[in-house]
């Protein structure tokens, strides 16, 4: 779960990787609508939403292969959202990647863990570590 992610492994050619339905939760509408074209431009389902409370019912209807989670979201954060996720689904699936750009410390990535997050971004963070987590860790 460290933030410093290797992205200088080259990602698998495009016909060798898997079309993922990923689920984009931020309260930054920039971000979401950000991140929803950048993983459709590689051939991605996206949805995205600005309330956490509005994600379990997503899980249910969009049943997402991976959940991009701000971590710094009102109504509730996305550590009780990532526990609400895996206490429904397991741990093994959806993969639950957080993001913030708030909660940087190491402090914050092991409660990321805790809460059952497979991998922890800080803001910003370079896109391509993105991507190579999304083919590393949900194929």
């Amino acid at each position: 779960m460290n933030p410093a992610v290797d992205a200088s492994s080259s990602t698998p050619p495009l016909q060798a990787r898997r079309r993922l339905r990923v689920l984009i939760v931020d309260d930054e509408r920039d971000t979401v609508m950000t991140l929803m074209e950048l993983l459709r431009d590689e051939g991605h389902e996206t949805r995205g939403l600005h309330k956490s409370s509005d994600v379990m019912a997503a899980m249910k209807v969009f049943d997402p292969d991976v959940v991009l989670l701000d971590i710094a979201m009102p109504e509730m954060s996305g550590w009780d959202v990532a526990r609400q996720i895996r206490s429904n689904c397991g741990e093994s699936r959806p993969l639950l990647i957080a993001i913030s750009g708030v909660y940087k410390q190491s402090a914050d990535q092991i409660l990321g863990k805790l809460a059952g997050f497979n991998y922890y971004l800080a803001k910003p963070y370079d896109p391509s570590v993105l991507l190579s987590l999304l083919y590393g860790g949900a194929a």
